[in-house]
């Protein structure tokens, strides 16, 4: 096992080496009510959203597939604080019920670059991903077809940076060959690790990974013994523990945990002010 740099794990990250991000951010995948969360009043979404910026939050990931998440966001924040950087995925195509149904063909990836585009009131956004599969990662399929409209869409100027999610180590490597990827997006966790590999190799190479279900989303539970034992020792909830974890796991990974809730909110952003000692490391990296 490689030594921890937990002591001093940098606070920022270089997209592609340039634009720095905090490296906790915010989700607004639940601000909408629609998938993971409650729903909240729209007035109560826009408020979490503020004050994520508020508490320090400067990389916001969306999607114009999570529902209204876009309006939201724009209502909130538009004009956006020149130091907030916005993230979109494409990819995944949904009917108005919430159902993926498919994933969209290389001629229309530049309409739902700018279908995000309009719905975030903006002219360029910060970083885009092409998102593989569905909720489940596929590997084993191209992206390069699709991967290269996206990097022609960078050229002319409508993205500044460009990412892969849900994608394995062959579909980064296809990616990488066609254009840079500034940032990787799979699952990722203190509970699931089955991608320590493809974090690795993200640090090596330069590249931010933002995980996404980093607290076990719903196919997992955060109660596992090392957790709480870690968390009582800090005084913390298992998921700042989570959050911590991540950070000290990797000095690329920077974190973009949703919440429609103020006080999960909060906690999950305070959660970047908790150390963790080499055996708080040692006991969960063996759960």
């Amino acid at each position: 096992m490689s030594p921890h740099t937990h002591h001093d794990a940098p606070p920022t990250f270089a997209l592609d080496g340039t634009l720095t991000i905090p490296r906790l951010g915010f989700g607004a995948m639940q601000l909408p009510g629609r998938w993971g969360g409650p729903a909240v009043p729209r007035e109560a979404a826009v408020a979490v959203a503020r004050r994520a910026v508020e508490l320090g939050a400067r990389h916001l990931d969306t999607a114009a597939f999570y529902f209204s998440a876009n309006d939201i966001l724009r209502t909130a924040l538009h004009p956006y604080p020149s130091d907030v950087t916005i993230a979109t995925k494409v990819g995944p195509l949904r009917d108005a019920t919430g159902e993926m149904y498919g994933e969209a063909r290389p001629d229309q990836l530049r309409e739902l670059v700018e279908e995000n585009l309009r719905q975030l009131g903006i002219d360029t956004l910060d970083l885009v991903y092409l998102r593989v599969g569905r909720l489940d990662a596929v590997g084993g399929v191209p992206v390069g077809d699709r991967f290269s409209v996206l990097a022609e869409l960078r050229e002319a100027g409508l993205i500044r940076h460009l990412g892969v999610s849900n994608v394995s180590r062959a579909q980064l490597d296809e990616a990488r060959a066609i254009a840079p990827v500034a940032a990787v997006q799979n699952q990722f966790g203190v509970i699931d690790q089955r991608d320590a590999g493809l974090v690795d190799l993200c640090a090596d190479a330069g590249i931010a990974y933002m995980p996404f279900f980093a607290l076990g989303g719903s196919r997992a539970t955060l109660a596992e013994a090392s957790l709480m034992t870690v968390a009582e020792r800090h005084g913390a909830t298992t998921h700042q523990v989570a959050i911590a974890w991540g950070l000290a796991r990797s000095p690329s990974v920077v974190h973009i945990p949703g919440t429609s809730s103020l006080a999960h909110l909060e906690e999950n952003m305070a959660a970047a002010q908790l150390a963790l000692d080499d055996a708080d490391m040692a006991l969960l990296d063996a759960s």
